[in-house]
């Protein structure tokens, strides 16, 4: 397909942009915050991580001196009584089992979801008449809040495993589909055609301009359905489970165990970091930077 690849290069470069710089001024601008060297570039980067650990310490060093001399220590609890909390179920391994209870439902929640938007999606966006058909459809099931469908979830499927993927998957469902649909009826229309004409196929079309052109917002949605999925897995638990995380953060609650329930939350925040980092990493890995 070189004459379709020929095809895309002169349909995505415009007459008034330059096909390469011949040279660089010799009296360009230098910007200040610009590292010159990768010992510089990598001087900033640990001047920032540093940064941000001093900003933790200080928050955390106020949060325990004013605990229980100017705020009671019920409302606010205290970073050693927590990190007391977290010890205690780490050292029980009690932790454990509820980390891999919740982990398991939100990654399974989060590939259905996910895999389902990215093909709806796909197909909606393709397919015009489709899309129109089903519109009413689809809004009048996005409105509905999601957190209000975990009981009828539990009542259909159970309060075991299959209630919170479900209900997962739903919340994901959403974010990723929009994200796909607005990607594929973005494609330029013009480079479609240009590739119709030059002999391309439905799958050329798909692999080499529809996807390719997508690709920046489906992971949009991704980012945006990984915390989500996290929520939907959590929400289901504290309706109603005997197991995972969402279950200790309510159990936590209910027994007015402020640092535990601190804790659960903390280790929430952490898994919910941990998987934004890691579609950042992926979304580099195949070099579709979003922003």
């Amino acid at each position: 397909m070189k004459n379709v690849a020929e095809a895309v290069d002169v349909v995505t470069h415009r007459p008034d942009e330059p096909m390469a710089a011949a040279h660089t001024p010799p009296d360009e601008t230098v910007w200040l915050d610009e590292p010159r060297s990768g010992s510089s570039r990598w001087l900033q980067v640990g001047g920032i991580q540093l940064g941000r650990i001093a900003i933790v310490v200080t928050i955390l060093a106020i949060w325990e001196f004013i605990s229980g001399r100017w705020v009671d220590e019920f409302w606010i609890s205290k970073p050693s009584a927590i990190w007391d909390v977290l010890w205690g179920w780490i050292s029980s391994g009690d932790i454990l089992i509820h980390l891999q209870v919740t982990l398991t439902e939100m990654i399974l929640g989060l590939v259905f979801g996910a895999v389902g938007g990215i093909a709806v999606g796909f197909v909606l966006g393709r397919v015009e008449w489709m899309a129109q058909l089903l519109d009413p459809i689809v809004t009048a099931i996005y409105s509905l809040p999601k957190v209000a469908l975990a009981p009828l979830f539990i009542l259909w499927f159970g309060v075991d495993l299959t209630s919170k993927v479900v209900l997962t998957a739903v919340v994901c469902f959403f974010l990723v589909f929009y994200n796909t649909y607005a990607g594929v009826r973005d494609v330029d229309k013009d480079l479609v055609d240009v590739v119709r004409v030059m002999g391309g196929r439905r799958s050329d079309l798909l692999l080499k301009v529809v996807l390719p052109s997508a690709a920046a917002w489906i992971y949009t949605g991704l980012r945006l359905a990984v915390p989500y999925a996290l929520i939907g897995a959590v929400v289901g638990e504290i309706v109603a489970s005997n197991k995972g995380l969402g279950f200790l953060l309510a159990r936590a609650a209910g027994t007015f165990n402020t640092a535990g329930t601190f804790a659960a939350l903390f280790i929430l925040m952490l898994i919910g970091t941990l998987l934004n980092f890691m579609v950042d990493w992926s979304e580099r890995i195949t070099g579709r930077r979003t922003s």
